[in-house]
C-alpha cells in the first residue's frame, strides 16, 4: 500500500491555539502533527488518534502529552481546526457540534 503524504492545514484559531503556547510544547504538538497526521491520519488508535463520535463530518482527535488537536480530514488534506489543554475539550465540543 502506498504511503501517500497529505497536506496539513492550520486553521486561524489553531495558529492562535498554538502561539499562546509554551515553546517546548508548540514544538512537541507539531513534532506529533507530522509523525501523526501527514502519512497515515486514517490509522486510529486508543490512545493517539481518534475518531469521536456524534460528529457531523467527522471530528478527529490527536493526542499529544496533555494537549489535543481537533481536527479534520478532506481527501488529502488534514485541517487542525483547534488545540486545547485536555481539561478544555469540552468547550471545543460544544463549538463543534
Amino acid at each position: 500500500m502506498e504511503n501517500k503524504e497529505v497536506k496539513i492545514h492550520l486553521a486561524p484559531s489553531a495558529e492562535r491555539d498554538l502561539e499562546n503556547l509554551a515553546p517546548d510544547l508548540a514544538l512537541q504538538l507539531v513534532k506529533d502533527i507530522k509523525k501523526y497526521l501527514q502519512n497515515r491520519p486514517f490509522r486510529f488508535s486508543k490512545s493517539r488518534l481518534k475518531k469521536l463520535t456524534a460528529f457531523s463530518p467527522p471530528l478527529f482527535r490527536l493526542r499529544s502529552g496533555d494537549y489535543r488537536a481537533y481536527f479534520r480530514i478532506t481527501k488529502e488534506i488534514v485541517v487542525i481546526l483547534a488545540i486545547t489543554y485536555k481539561k478544555d475539550s469540552e468547550k471545543i465540543f460544544k463549538l463543534f457540534r
